[in-house]
């Protein structure tokens, strides 16, 4: 059996179970969520949450807490940064900027957002890594995701501490930095535009935020407690 043939029968077979509800799973696990988990209908597999649940955790990475706002994470990214200036000779800071690079340039060849479709998220995280060392964005500044989300979950009275959490979170301000593809063709009034941006969910972000979370393994350990208003030195 070829490949593509095997992929076609285990979509089928998915598709199949999927469409066959459970009356195992007749509640989602967020607390006051009256619904049934997807498993426990004809909308999925997803044995935890329902539908709306289950779409929060992809985009979000925690089925209950929403992404931080630009606004909010204004004063931690200006913090993170302005710690990073101040201690770019250190190693640790070094070290984790190389490893930046090196997911820079172990990532392959660019690759236009229009043509990812039907790449594994583990392909498809490797060309955020490629689009991120087209644009030429400073490796600081990804390192600095990290620190930000880091300081905001320290200074949130409610953090959801998983680490999947603080992937997605990291991995989507990383998406932004250099997130589609943009193409203009012809002159006047014959022009043409077309503008693709990836989607900032699922898989994808936690495999960008784990290879973050590698990259800065040996800094965070390091930071001694920073706030917006104080950036102290390593440990």
């Amino acid at each position: 059996m070829t490949n593509w043939a095997k992929k076609r029968e285990r979509k089928n077979e998915v598709k199949a179970r999927a469409a066959e509800p459970s009356h195992m799973f007749t509640r989602c696990r967020v607390v006051d969520c009256g619904r049934p988990a997807r498993a426990g209908t004809e909308d999925g597999l997803d044995t935890r949450f329902c539908r709306t649940h289950s779409d929060h955790l992809a985009r979000h990475g925690s089925a209950y807490k929403r992404s931080y706002t630009a606004k909010e994470l204004t004063p931690y990214r200006k913090a993170a940064l302005a710690w990073l200036e101040a201690n770019a000779d250190d190693k640790w800071t070094t070290n984790a900027i190389e490893r930046v690079e090196t997911l820079y340039r172990a990532a392959g060849p660019h690759m236009e957002a229009f043509r990812l479709r039907g790449l594994s998220p583990d392909d498809r995280a490797r060309a955020a890594w490629a689009r991120l060392r087209k644009a030429k964005v400073d490796p600081r500044r990804v390192v600095g995701a990290w620190l930000t989300v880091e300081l905001a979950i320290r200074s949130d009275p409610q953090p959801e501490t998983k680490s999947e959490f603080r992937q997605v979170q990291a991995a989507k301000l990383v998406h932004r930095m250099a997130s589609g593809t943009h193409k203009r063709w012809g002159e006047g009034t014959s022009t043409k535009e077309l503008h693709v941006y990836p989607r900032s969910r699922g898989r994808v972000l936690r495999y960008v935020g784990r290879d973050l979370e590698k990259a800065v393994e040996l800094l965070v350990p390091r930071v001694a407690l920073l706030t917006t208003g104080n950036q102290r030195s390593l440990d």
